[in-house]
């Protein structure tokens, strides 16, 4: 079992950063592939980043690419997620996930946090 928790949304401002954290349980940490995706109200939940076991890969939804930044730490058992650039369209729950697999289908993460908000004002 894996427990995660994030936290660091919040309101900023159009063209500003917020950085997201997922801290997660146990002692397994480094062997699952971790994620990060979001929901706005009234929209299904969609991929936003991933990143591999070792760090070494990084895919990203063309929406975020060269603005959001994903690492992890598997010493801390922590996941980031950098957003610079922030739009109002990035206005959302963010999620992060953890598990294996594809690693843009929701489908393939068997645990979940409960979410943090992210309010982008124009």
């Amino acid at each position: 079992q894996v427990q995660l928790v994030e936290s660091g949304g919040g309101l900023v401002q159009a063209g500003g950063s917020l950085r997201l954290s997922c801290a997660a349980s146990g002692r397994t940490f480094s062997t699952y592939n971790m994620a990060w995706f979001r929901q706005a109200a009234g929209k299904e939940r969609q991929f936003v980043a991933a990143i591999s076991r070792s760090g070494a890969y990084t895919p990203y939804a063309d929406s975020v690419k060269g603005r959001f930044s994903v690492s992890r730490d598997n010493a801390k058992n922590t996941v980031y997620l950098q957003m610079n650039g922030l739009k109002p369209e990035d206005t959302a729950v963010y999620y992060c996930a953890a598990g294996g697999g594809d690693y843009f289908k929701r489908e393939s993460y068997d645990y979940w946090g409960q979410g943090t908000q992210v309010t982008v004002s124009s």
